[in-house]
């Protein structure tokens, strides 16, 4: 099948001389070099596991977490609601 592909002047050199250094057509370089990319683009990506490190944040002098309404209201103020 022939289609027109608009391949960068960087791309197009090395597909040349990949070619002219293996003794094949050019056209069978640019077919190989898809087909390896779209292999790799078909895999599935690596996920790596998000961790984060707990951080000691304390709590201001003056609040208090045994009552939890009251908390928020010292904090957001009682007009919050």
């Amino acid at each position: 099948m022939r289609t027109t592909l608009a391949i960068d002047n960087d791309v197009l050199e090395k597909a040349r001389a990949l070619a002219a250094r293996r003794k094949i057509p050019f056209k069978t370089v640019i077919n190989e070099a898809l087909r390896a990319g779209l292999r790799e683009v078909e895999k599935p990506a690596l996920q790596q596991d998000y961790t984060t490190m707990p951080q000691p944040m304390g709590l201001k002098q003056g609040r208090n977490l045994d009552n939890i309404q009251e908390l928020l209201a010292q904090v957001e103020g009682e007009d919050a609601r």
